[in-house]
């Protein structure tokens, strides 16, 4: 049975990347098993088989990854447990004789990364390393789509980046490179991608261009490390969660966001959208 079931397999494709790279392989004529928590939630998707199975179960992994070749993986979902899921599910895939995984990491992920949550990735990449399969690593810095969410109800972007910038990127361009890799992975493997959109803006340059494409006045207000703390604490949430929110400014702060790579167009033969193109895509839909 498991010979006829498509040998490349996909994660998250309930998710905005996850569908948006399902989808753009459907479209190419891609066979595909898409890998999701619960069956009742599997998209319709042309081509597509679902299965079933979560990053922490070893047993689910190992069946729905029978016969697969080719696993793409979109990192888990933000929690206290998720380096230890993605250990089981990375385990999981090799010992199923998945040949290549494509994982989605994080832009200048490392050990003692800025932001929390790129210091996870950087183990995730070291254990596929030590897997024995081959990889491609699909660092994408901080999404785009996600800053005009990051605004208050007042339109104003606050957090303690300072005046650093980051290479924000669209979560589309990643889904392009990441269908591109899947469809020829022999072409990219063992290779790291960082994917960056065209400039590295501030947060102070990006509320800007939200009130010129937008038609309402966004800013910026720099936050002290310890006004943001407090500021977040509105929210409930566990100590590890507002490290992570605080992060995202602090590693903004800190430079390390900020080089611009050609990548994205390298991987698929086009530039990454603008912030300014992204916005005004995103107001034409």
């Amino acid at each position: 049975m498991t010979s006829t079931l498509p040998q490349l397999a996909v994660t998250g494709s309930t998710g905005v990347l996850g569908g948006a790279v399902a989808r753009t392989l459907s479209q190419a004529g891609v066979a595909q098993r898409l890998m999701v928590r619960s069956l009742n939630r599997a998209p319709e998707i042309h081509g597509s088989t679902a299965r079933q199975a979560e990053y922490g179960d070893r047993s689910a992994a190992l069946g729905a990854l029978e016969g697969v070749k080719t696993l793409f993986m979109v990192s888990g979902r933000e929690s206290a447990t998720r380096r230890q899921e993605h250990a089981t599910f990375i385990q999981a895939a090799a010992d199923a004789g998945v040949q290549h995984i494509v994982y989605t990491s994080f832009f200048a992920a490392s050990p003692d990364a800025v932001f929390t949550h790129a210091r996870g990735h950087d183990e995730a990449e070291n254990l596929i390393r030590d897997s024995g399969m081959s990889w491609t690593f699909l660092r994408d810095n901080f999404y785009m789509d996600v800053l005009p969410a990051f605004t208050g109800d007042d339109d104003v972007l606050r957090g303690p980046a300072g005046d650093g910038r980051c290479s924000f990127v669209a979560r589309d361009d990643v889904a392009r490179v990441a269908a591109a890799v899947l469809q020829d992975p022999a072409v990219h493997v063992n290779q790291t991608y960082n994917l960056t959109g065209p400039e590295a803006l501030s947060l102070q340059e990006a509320a800007t261009t939200m009130s010129q494409v937008m038609g309402r006045s966004f800013s910026y207000h720099a936050e002290t490390v310890e006004e943001a703390y407090e500021s977040r604490r509105a929210w409930p949430a566990e100590q590890w969660e507002y490290d992570a929110w605080v992060s995202t400014y602090t590693a903004i702060a800190s430079g390390d966001l900020a080089p611009v790579t050609g990548d994205i167009q390298r991987v698929t033969g086009q530039a990454p959208m603008t912030f300014e193109q992204f916005l005004r895509a995103q107001s034409s839909s």
